[in-house]
């Protein structure tokens, strides 16, 4: 009698083999979170672009 896998077994087996044929990761080129690196880095640079443009707004209507 033959067992189903679960979707859980089968979606590790894709992923083992899809690492399988990317080989190991190279210390230093790999990013392992990179969407996280990009949120991160589009969060700071929205603050960064927002606070300079309120700066400005101020600077332009006398406030201090």
């Amino acid at each position: 009698m033959s067992q189903k896998k679960s979707y859980d077994e089968k979606f590790a087996e894709r992923m083992a083999k899809r690492q399988a044929k990317l080989g190991p990761l190279k210390e230093g080129k790999v990013f392992e979170h990179g969407p996280a690196k990009f949120l991160f880095v589009f969060i700071i640079g929205f603050v960064i672009i927002t606070h300079l443009a309120i700066l400005v707004v101020m600077m332009q209507s006398g406030l201090h």
